[in-house]
């Protein structure tokens, strides 16, 4: 669809730029122009030949639109553990709680209980999500028919997938349709022999790929590893030439400055997940050493089991509330800080460099912010507001790819959402039985 929005503030995560009030132009999937008022009647006469006959014209009321955030890692389908495996450590909520669970779990059942995560990130302004989970063809399958953006890695690892299996869904889900993608990565160093690893990373050396995983998230995965190999498990995976191409690791709450000169010099991203930090007691991650050091930093949920909420906003609010209190800093971690981590970094770490700014020619992967709610007047600093104040409220719509799949509370997913929860409702009887 053509569609032209105006009366808008539009925020571009352009290095530099402040919100702007004007208008946006999308044509298909991609922006087509963003600038003032006074900017888009010169575009339009200086390029009649561009100018469109528009399927749809959008009034913002003087609303915010911005890039959509990018949950940066998560498991989608752990909607169906949602408040059934709480209160509990890491290793027992995993070794008891989830792993016989997921060994019940087919990929049909997976394919579903995506769809549950899939709309309640339309509905908190994501409109990328960095997935992990068992069956990636099912994972692809259920993003591809809602219209969701997923980059996928593996969570290949001694007692499921294999290193044959990462490397067939290398080939296969990259370029298989527009919405997915997927990049190397294996579940986590405790879950995975060194012959293991050894075979992954000539794997990412013969794609020149980056790899990814869940790294040091507890003081107790730390420790052990040390206890295995006399070092880090970040030290280990560069002593096995997993990060010569770059990527980046999940949750990196319990890292030392050796770790952390390993990340800077290998270009790895950090990914924080508060909301399961938090909630697992695993520890605070060391966000403001980390920028200091000038590792980049994204911001994801983790999966419905974990947090048990798929919000960005608590997410965002989490990373700079946490590190004020960590580093005893009320200056630590500024809010354009946290939004820089929630959008453009989280592009960047999952490899959607076509999809991190409101700027032309990117995607047209846009939200729009509802300004007019109490919690976000005064309008004094909107980015501010967006992470101290900031809710799924808020969202008015999500676009993805030039197409609006959330709008006013209304989904356009190809589902009915009383479809999706009769379909959840029924997996969960079966497997919970």
């Amino acid at each position: 669809m053509n569609i032209r929005f105006f009366n808008a503030r539009i925020l571009t995560m352009e290095d530099g730029k402040e919100i702007i009030e004007g208008q946006l132009f999308v044509r298909e999937k991609r922006i087509l122009f963003v600038g003032t008022d006074d900017e888009a009647r010169s575009y339009c006469d200086n390029h009649p030949d561009e100018v469109l006959k528009w399927d749809r014209e959008i009034d913002c009321h003087g609303n915010l639109l911005m890039p959509g955030f990018k949950n940066a890692h998560t498991h989608s389908a752990m909607t169906l553990m949602r408040s059934k495996a709480d209160d509990l450590p890491l290793q027992d909520w995993l070794n008891n709680q989830i792993f016989p669970i997921e060994a019940k779990m087919t990929a049909e059942d997976i394919y579903h209980l995506s769809k549950i995560a899939i709309m309640e990130y339309l509905t908190s302004g994501i409109t990328a999500a960095f997935e992990m989970y068992l069956t990636p063809y099912s994972v692809a399958d259920s993003f591809r028919d809602c219209g969701m953006r997923c980059v996928q890695t593996s969570c290949v690892n001694n007692f499921s997938q294999s290193v044959e299996l990462l490397e067939d869904y290398y080939n296969d889900l990259n370029g298989r349709d527009e919405y997915n993608s997927f990049i190397i990565g294996v579940h986590a160093e405790y879950t995975c022999s060194k012959e293991l690893l050894t075979k992954v990373s000539e794997l990412t050396h013969k794609y020149k790929a980056p790899f990814w995983a869940h790294i040091q998230e507890t003081e107790s995965e730390l420790m052990e590893c040390v206890e295995r190999y006399g070092m880090s498990p970040i030290q280990f995976f560069d002593s096995l030439g997993l990060f010569d191409y770059g990527g980046g690791g999940y949750h990196v709450v319990w890292t030392n400055e050796h770790d952390r000169e390993i990340m800077k010099n290998r270009g790895l991203y950090a990914v924080t997940n508060p909301g399961s930090n938090c909630k697992l007691a695993s520890g605070i991650a060391p966000i403001k050493e980390y920028l200091e050091k000038g590792i980049p930093v994204a911001i994801g949920t983790d999966g419905p089991a974990s947090n048990n909420c798929l919000d960005m906003f608590r997410e965002m609010f989490l990373v700079t509330g946490l590190a004020k209190i960590k580093n005893m800093d009320a200056s630590s971690v500024d809010a354009m800080e946290v939004l820089k981590m929630a959008t453009v970094n989280g592009a960047h770490a999952m490899g959607l460099n076509d999809a991190d700014t409101l700027s032309e020619g990117k995607l047209a992967d846009i939200i729009m912010l509802d300004l007019s709610q109490p919690n976000m007047q005064p309008i004094n600093n909107i980015p501010k507001n967006i992470v101290y104040s900031g809710s799924k409220s808020n969202v008015l719509m999500t676009m993805i790819g030039g197409i609006i799949r959330y709008e006013n509370g209304q989904f356009n997913i190809g589902v009915e959402p009383s479809e999706v929860y009769s379909k959840a409702e029924e997996i969960s009887k079966r497997l919970y039985s």
